[in-house]
């Protein structure tokens, strides 16, 4: 593999050179692969990558198959080296196979002839700009590069939240302020968050986009208290054009934080630029959070992500399935979508703990071979869970009696809730159909399959169903 070198130019004369390692004046066939190269990078990166990270790059010498190359901070060449410098590295060797090593070295006038600006205000407005844009980078938090708007799979419950985000990126103004995400652990709020960052960086590269938890807020305002450091804590934060806080329900009973947060928020909202939240609670439902604070909160527009349901976590599954490019049966999958039905997450961990266990055994996927690996799991979601118990939820959240989960009544008042537990009984519990029809009131199994099918109906098609099908799960699985 292509080696990456990161260093100063001072560090690089500190040490004594061979003779092979002489630094040589690149010839014009090296410049003209930089180049190129250079120029690669564009739309391999993107142009808000390139443009805040890559277009100063320099080639400075080139000297038996090491390109050394140059920028002008340091913490440019760390966050380069970090994240791009081993893929800059293949591109060049993919273009000379002698090319084996790219350094990168910190000049500090190293700024591309054909950027040198006069010290004009003009300039210094740049450069001001320029370390609005370090400071925001180290403070931000990394993006996961799956977390995309093409990689979101839509359905009802998130349909709402991810029009929303769609609106945010694409409008030159600001749609509405803040737009607030809320719903539980698992179900992609934060996918959606990342993938906003990704496309503002990408719409709007000349916009200072900071996304980072509200966790990672509190430390940096404390941080800056301690370093007696808050101007510039205020300055960065508040020159941003996007800021994306995630989880804000963690500076809950944190009253200095949310007081600077508070004065955050109306500065940014003052000079209309945008602003995302996260949280696992609607404003309103956020406890240890000052009033005024979660007045603001519902100033814009508040999405809900609602729980999974079957048809959406089937198609998350079969987008995976795509991604991975792994022969998965379909029954599988439905398998998956029935039984982990706790969080968008872990049911997409289930799948990757079987393809990869098919890998390394050199086995099939199967139903069999599925309940095997995943058995820990299954058993967590099974354990202390009962029909009985599911039967009185079930009637608790309707108002009926117990009973009447095993009776012969056939008003829709009665046998639509006896439908939701026999549909819970299924996902919830190990048990098999005609185990489960025994259980109410001894049924037939087909009367059982009819009802499960009833209710994954009924959950695509009215809400109130679906949000009722999710409480009792919640209450029995909490």
């Amino acid at each position: 593999m292509p080696e990456v070198v990161g260093k100063t130019s001072a560090q690089q004369k500190a040490g004594q050179k061979s003779l092979e390692d002489t630094p040589l004046e690149p010839t014009p066939e090296i410049q003209g692969l930089w180049n190129s190269v250079h120029n690669a990078m564009r739309k391999e990166f993107g142009e808000a990558i390139f443009r805040s990270w890559l277009k100063p790059l320099i080639l400075r010498a080139y000297y038996h198959g090491t390109m050394e190359v140059s920028v002008p901070t340091r913490f440019m060449r760390d966050w380069i080296h970090t994240h791009y410098a081993e893929r800059i590295t293949q591109m060049c060797a993919e273009q000379n196979s002698e090319i084996r090593r790219v350094q990168i070295v910190v000049v500090q006038n190293s700024i591309p002839s054909d950027e040198k600006e006069a010290e004009t205000e003009e300039g210094q407005d740049n450069k001001a700009n320029q370390n609005n844009r370090e400071g925001i980078a180290s403070i931000s938090s990394p993006l996961d590069p799956r977390f995309t708007f093409e990689g979101f799979v839509v359905g009802k419950p998130n349909a709402l939240a991810h029009a929303a985000a769609r609106r945010v990126v694409e409008s030159m103004s600001v749609p509405f302020n803040p737009l607030f995400l809320y719903g539980g652990v698992g179900l992609g709020k934060t996918h959606l968050m990342h993938a906003i960052s990704w496309t503002m960086q990408e719409n709007w590269p000349d916009k200072l986009v900071m996304y980072l938890s509200a966790e990672k807020f509190m430390y940096q305002f404390v941080k800056a208290l301690r370093a007696n450091d808050t101007m510039n804590f205020k300055d960065q934060f508040r020159s941003v054009d996007v800021l994306i806080i995630d989880d804000i329900q963690f500076i809950a009973g944190k009253e200095s934080t949310q007081e600077e947060f508070f004065h955050t928020f109306n500065a940014l909202v003052d000079q209309n630029k945008q602003i995302i939240i996260s949280a696992d609670r609607a404003p309103s439902d956020l406890t240890g959070i000052d009033e005024r604070l979660r007045s603001r909160l519902a100033w814009g527009l508040v999405a809900d992500i609602h729980p999974s349901t079957y048809e959406l976590r089937l198609g998350i599954l079969e987008s995976k399935r795509e991604r991975l490019g792994a022969s998965v049966p379909s029954s599988v999958l439905e398998f998956l979508a029935l039984k982990v039905t706790s969080n968008i997450r872990e049911l997409e961990g289930a799948l990757n703990r079987i393809v990869a266990h098919a890998d390394v055994a050199k086995q099939e996927i199967t139903l069999e071979t599925t309940q095997e690996v995943l058995q820990d799991l299954l058993r967590a979601h099974d354990r202390k869970i009962t029909i009985d118990e599911i039967q009185r939820k079930v009637a608790e959240h309707y108002n009926l009696r117990v009973s009447d989960m095993h009776s012969a009544r056939r008003a829709r008042n009665v046998a639509r809730p006896r439908q939701v537990a026999m549909y819970l009984a299924k996902i919830l519990t190990s048990r098999s159909l005609p185990e489960i029809g025994r259980k109410f009131g001894g049924r037939d199994h087909t009367t059982v399959m009819h009802a499960i099918r009833k209710v994954e109906q009924l959950m695509n098609e009215d809400a109130q169903i679906a949000q009722d099908v999710e409480v009792v799960r919640r209450a029995l699985t909490g």
